[in-house]
This record gives C-alpha cells, sequence and structure tokens, in this order.
C-alpha cells in the first residue's frame, strides 16, 4: 500500500448540491428558497414577529417565580438501598454517604447532598449521612436498627452593606438604652 493507494469508503464522500445554477438544475433561480421577499435572504430570524402588532409573548402575563437559592437534592427511596444491599453493592457496617451511594450506582448527580425518602422496605441495619431524610424514611431506619445524620446545610451568606451596619447600631444603642432604663 502507497500513500497515492489510499481512498475513502465509496459513499463516505458527498458533493454538495449546487443551487442557483440555472433552470435546468431543478434548485434554479430561487435556490429552493420559494419565492421573493425577506425569508428569501439569508439572515432572516422572524420567530416571534406579527407584524408590528404586540406579539403573543408579550401580551400574556408573566407568572411563577423560580428561587435560584433552592437546593436540589438527588432522592432516594430506601427500598432502592435494600435492594444494593442485598445486591452487594452496598457495605452495611460502613456510613452510608454520598460517596458510597455514588460508588453504588444508587445516585447519579450530587447535587446538593442527597435527601432520604420512605418508599419501600428496608431491613439492614445501616448508619445514614445524609443532607436530609423524611419522616417515614427516619421511622424505617430506625425501625430496622440503624440511625440517620442529617448534616447541617450551607450557611446563608452574612448580610453586608451600609444599611445593614445601621441597624446593627441602632439595635445596639436601643439595647443600651433599655439596660440603661432597667437599671
Amino acid at each position: 500500500m502507497r500513500l497515492n493507494e489510499i481512498s475513502d469508503n465509496p459513499g463516505a464522500r458527498k458533493t454538495a448540491k449546487r443551487v442557483g445554477r440555472g433552470i435546468g438544475s431543478g434548485t434554479g433561480k430561487t435556490a429552493g428558497r420559494g419565492v421573493k421577499g425577506q425569508k428569501s435572504r439569508s439572515g432572516v430570524a422572524i420567530k416571534g414577529f406579527e407584524g408590528g402588532q404586540m406579539p403573543l409573548h408579550r401580551r400574556l402575563p408573566k407568572r411563577g417565580f423560580r428561587n435560584i437559592f433552592a437546593k436540589e437534592f438527588g432522592e432516594v427511596n430506601i427500598g432502592r438501598i435494600q435492594e444494593a444491599v442485598d445486591a452487594g453493592r452496598l457495605d452495611c457496617k460502613a456510613t452510608v454517604t454520598v460517596e458510597a451511594l455514588c460508588a453504588a450506582g444508587i445516585v447519579s448527580k450530587v447535587r446538593d447532598g442527597v435527601r432520604l425518602l420512605g418508599r419501600g422496605d428496608l431491613t439492614a441495619k445501616l448508619a445514614f449521612e445524609v443532607a436530609g431524610a423524611s419522616k417515614s424514611a427516619i421511622a424505617a431506619v430506625e425501625k430496622a436498627g440503624g440511625s440517620v445524620k442529617v448534616l447541617p446545610g450551607k450557611a446563608a451568606p452574612a448580610k453586608t452593606g451600609k444599611r445593614t451596619a445601621r441597624r446593627e447600631a441602632a439595635r445596639a444603642r436601643r439595647e443600651a438604652r433599655a439596660a440603661d432604663a432597667a437599671s
């Protein structure tokens, strides 16, 4: 085999359709774009335009609210954990953490932690360290002889700024006055 003998597989390369090359080609004149007008030109994006009328997406009222500070937990039912224990993917003697659940293939994405839910039956004695747990899940784990430790969440950022500093100073003055009046 030589360099000049190397070629692509048959049908791997396809020649581009040459549009606008005369009426005999089938894609002449308008080049497959239809008729005249704005849409036959390049660079047109008129998805929500209604000819100057107020578009539908602006006529309708805004709805809903998305909390950007909301935490997203991976939810795991105790029934799935019992299946993993039965299959030998989860160690009964070790503490069940987020890392252990990921290694066992129960949780795929670790967002802000794992929340334990109570659907299913649990017979194994397990110790959990999770970000959250429902009352039914805690009851089921404790009934099986295990324990659930709910880890503390991330602390909210401390408020800073002039307004907060002024409020703190005013509160300190009020407390000092109240202490003077009491004595």
